[in-house]
């Protein structure tokens, strides 16, 4: 009886081996299929036809973007690219969407605030999360536009197989990346800074990228919404980089070439910067809240510039801890401006003791249960920056007919965001 027993366990045994190898093989396969189908998509859209850049790594964490007529640039957050056999086809149409976006703009550089890859293996069907960012970097090469990356929460899953000193390498050999490591002694990856500098050397204005990094507090998974603050080595690195750009300034603008562009700019020495993160600051639920309790109008501290907050619960989801990297941005009077993405319903900007703090819109299709079906969040912020450095931007909705598709734009719903 035992042996009999014992042969049924093992046929049994035999028998889910059997079935979950072939699962896996037949998934293999369709999510190779899938995957090289999606690059081929990727290649068939039109390299931009815009102006060229010169650009230049000028050490660890620093780069020069030269141009005397400003810089236009497109903010995208949240691509959300799975790479496995369960999101082909919301992968092919947020390829699509991006396409349509960077074609009909033209933008001289993009920046994504985190999340380019999604690899949670029971939506994306893979934990392979180089597989989501193949995808978005060979679609932003064939465009032909300069990109870079500030990391988010699952671009690298504590259960994914590349970190992000892997991903990080595997973006650099893309001609038209600029994602860096940055600086060695700083924490995380990304931690960068995008001068703009016109031919007589002045910066107009400083483009920050900084690591909001992952989880923390044992939240290994991400199930409990634990996200990690800057950390003070990466604040001090921005202080010490804001206070060496306007030595810079101060030594071109004093010189006798420079002598009638300081007349027409008084304050250029101040340079002017912008921060890109993925994980919204402590300050963006401080001002959203105080906004609302005032019975959403403007407050001492609070000026709304526009959108809408379309998060359940808390809305504002952003680092459990406390850091003074805004106290620090008031201190040091540049920067102006701060855009951030994760939370995908949200797009609201608003002015916050000084500072604008702005969501931009996402691109997600596969996240969120559902959110393909839904449009009022999806897009993009536009960045204009003047060749003065003054800056203007605006959320910029997908489903407008100026971004005409190569391909079918699906049928969404557009939703009423709840907040106002």
């Amino acid at each position: 009886m035992k042996s009999k027993r014992g042969r049924r366990f093992l046929k049994v045994t035999a028998v889910l081996l059997a079935v979950i190898a072939a699962f896996v093989g037949v998934t293999t396969v369709i999510t190779v299929i899938g995957l090289n189908a999606n690059i081929n998509k990727a290649h068939s859209f039109s390299a931009v036809e815009n102006e060229d850049l010169k650009v230049e790594n000028v050490s660890a964490g620093i780069w020069n973007i030269y141009s005397d007529r400003g810089l236009k640039v497109m903010q995208l957050t949240d691509t959300h690219f799975g790479g496995g056999w369960m999101s082909l086809k919301k992968d092919s149409m947020a390829l699509n969407a991006i396409a349509a976006m960077i074609t009909a703009e033209k933008p001289d550089f993009v920046i994504v605030t985190g999340d380019v890859a999604y690899p949670v293996p029971f939506q994306a069907g893979t934990f392979n999360n180089k597989s989501g960012a193949k995808l978005f970097a060979e679609l932003m090469e064939t465009l032909g536009v300069y990109w870079t990356v500030s990391y988010g929460n699952h671009d690298t899953e504590a259960y994914s197989y590349y970190g992000r000193d892997d991903i990080t390498e595997f973006y650099e050999q893309y001609p038209h990346c600029l994602m860096r490591k940055g600086p060695e002694d700083v924490d995380g990856y990304g931690n960068q800074v995008f001068n703009i500098v016109k031919s007589n050397g002045v910066i107009v204005r400083s483009l920050f990228t900084v690591d909001s990094h992952s989880y923390v507090d044992g939240d290994y998974f991400g199930f409990m919404w634990k996200y990690d603050n800057i950390h003070d080595n990466q604040i001090e690195w921005y202080r010490e980089t804001i206070k060496a750009n306007q030595t810079h300034n101060m030594m071109k603008l004093y010189s006798s070439s420079n002598s009638e562009f300081l007349k027409k700019n008084p304050t250029a020495a101040n340079v002017k910067s912008s921060v890109f993160l993925h994980v919204p600051l402590t300050e963006y639920k401080d001002a959203w809240n105080e906004y609302v309790e005032n019975g959403y109008a403007d407050t001492e501290n609070v000026q709304y510039n526009y959108g809408k907050a379309g998060e359940s619960g808390k809305v504002v989801y952003p680092g459990i801890y406390e850091d003074n990297f805004f106290e620090t941005m008031q201190e040091l009077h540049s920067t102006d401006s701060v855009f951030c993405g994760h939370d995908h319903l949200n797009n609201f900007s608003v002015n916050y003791k000084g500072i604008d703090l702005t969501y931009s819109l996402s691109v997600d299709y596969l996240a969120y249960v559902g959110i393909y079906k839904l449009g009022a969040q999806r897009g993009c912020t536009l960045i204009n920056i003047a060749e003065n450095g003054e800056i203007e931007y605006s959320a910029e909705n997908y489903y407008q007919n100026k971004y005409v598709s190569q391909y079918s734009k699906e049928e969404v719903t557009m939703q009423e965001l709840k907040s106002e």
